[in-house]
């Protein structure tokens, strides 16, 4: 009697803590891996016997951390090898499943995949590109060698082949290059029984499928079903009857960002994608927004201390290229204000505590331009700022500003009178810290609203010339004040 054949086994998902786990059982296999290399190494060179301890531990090395990368999923495979060096990241990589092979290329970060496709040859990348959707071999496209692209183009159909040209057209931050051609599209004068049995006969709905896309003849989109209307309705209902013709849609043109901004406003799964005459093109799902979410924050938090992404194991002069331009910036920034400090050299050996309260300037001036540069830069990624508000906007900030400028100042003026003794020095430091929090306040607002303006990303550098601003200015506006008051 012939036996069913066994479900296939789905690698599980890890959570973070999980992840790390398996990520820390992978680097201790690693590390007897090379541990036992290394004391085979040291016996007598020609020695056969031990090349045969090394090559069967190896093997059985390889065994074991194979069947502990197979059991991962290929996002938390992506994680581990994203974790290592390149040199361990390689030796993983090769044992990983060849089915997985397209997954993981699809979900690490674009740094470590360049590494990853480097490592293979022709005939694997095309295995592994082969099966890909169109929009997804459009992602991997700019890192795959124009010959593997060219040969994965052969294995297309003619509607893919369109579809993968048309997706490579449109700029990387674009709806069109995340969009997805995969959705269900049915007719308005058929009914939901129809409709029914049309999905039921569907190998499976594709991913983050919760509407039903109604159009005519020429693919023009007439309006949504919900699934959840198409399960409730009486199966005899046509869709026009049914069907939801307020709806939102994107174009392919449209900035990533901004489809973000609208799936977070109005809670969507999923939104159409329309061309410039109505016409159907893609959708854009919650996984692709969430994707753009994240590498906005990832690119952001870089941005503002002057990096681009990077492999944390990349060489060192790699890493260079990418940090020393703006810490040479910031070079010049901190002798421009330490130039400043010089030119009152006199106040500060007049009056020696100075030294020691000028740093408390010029630090709380820029955690407090800090916190306003954020909640700007906040502002224009999710197009809040207008022409229209943004007098408003500044004159709210430096109000705010002046507030907590004044109540903290008199808790460091208090500070300055109890180790100065000295009623005038308390009052300068006073003057000094709200006027300095006022400069940071007016840098962090005008540095990204003039980047942007001039369509620059606003958070590059901005914490940089933060700093210049309030450690300039705060030593001048200190020490300048002690020297006409104190002097």
């Amino acid at each position: 009697m012939t036996q069913p054949a066994a479900a296939p086994v789905t690698p599980r998902r890890l959570d973070p803590e999980d992840a790390q786990h398996a990520l820390a059982e992978v680097q201790e296999r690693l590390r007897r891996q090379q541990l036992v290399e290394d004391l085979v190494h040291r016996q007598e060179q020609g020695d056969d016997k031990a090349s045969l301890v090394e090559d069967l531990v190896h093997r059985q090395h390889e065994a074991e951390l194979k069947a502990l990368v197979d059991a991962l999923h290929p996002a938390d495979i992506a994680f581990i090898l994203e974790s290592l060096p390149k040199d361990e990241r390689q030796t993983v990589w090769k044992l990983v499943s060849p089915e997985h092979d397209a997954d993981v290329l699809l979900e690490v970060e674009d740094w470590v995949r360049e590494s990853l496709i480097e490592a293979m040859d022709r005939q694997d990348l095309v295995a592994a590109t082969g099966n890909m959707d169109a929009d997804e071999l459009a992602d991997l496209a700019p890192d795959l060698p124009p010959d593997v692209v060219a040969e994965v183009q052969k294995g297309l159909t003619e509607e893919e082949r369109a579809q993968l040209l048309e997706a490579m057209g449109y700029p990387e931050d674009s709806v069109g290059a995340i969009m997805d051609f995969e959705m269900v599209r049915v007719r308005e004068d058929v009914t939901l029984e129809v409709v029914l049995r049309y999905l039921r006969r569907l190998h499976e709905l594709p991913d983050h499928t919760d509407q039903v896309f109604v159009v005519d003849r020429q693919d023009k989109l007439q309006g949504v079903l919900p699934l959840s209307r198409l399960l409730v309705s009486e199966p005899e209902t046509e869709v026009h009857a049914v069907m939801s013709t307020d709806f939102l849609t994107l174009n392919p043109l449209d900035s990533d960002a901004d489809a973000a901004g609208a799936f977070e406003r109005y809670d969507l799964v999923s939104a159409p994608v329309m061309d410039d005459q109505g016409r159907l093109i893609g959708r854009v799902t919650i996984a692709d927004v969430v994707d753009v979410m994240r590498e906005d924050s990832q690119e952001q938090a870089l941005s503002r201390a002057g990096l681009q992404e990077e492999d944390i194991f990349a060489p060192v002069a790699m890493a260079l290229r990418n940090r020393a331009p703006w810490l040479l910036f910031n070079l010049c920034t901190a002798a421009t204000a330490s130039f400043v400090a010089s030119r009152f050299e006199d106040t500060v050996s007049h009056i020696v505590i100075l030294a020691f309260l000028m740093s408390i300037v010029a630090g709380i001036g820029g955690n407090s331009g800090n916190q306003t540069m954020t909640m700007i830069i906040r502002a224009l990624a999710v197009g809040r700022i207008t022409g229209r508000n943004l007098w408003q906007l500044v004159k709210r900030e430096m109000m705010v500003t002046f507030m907590v400028g004044l109540c903290g100042s008199v808790v460091a003026a208090l500070f300055a009178w109890a180790i100065s003794d000295s009623i005038a020095i308390a009052v300068v430091m006073m003057a000094s810290m709200i006027c300095n929090m006022l400069v940071g306040a007016s840098v962090g607002v005008l540095v990204p609203m003039v980047r942007a303006r001039f369509g620059k990303d606003p958070a590059i550098g901005s914490s940089v010339l933060l700093t210049f601003a309030t450690d300039s200015l705060g030593f001048f506006i200190f020490l300048g004040l002690a020297t006409v008051f104190l002097l």
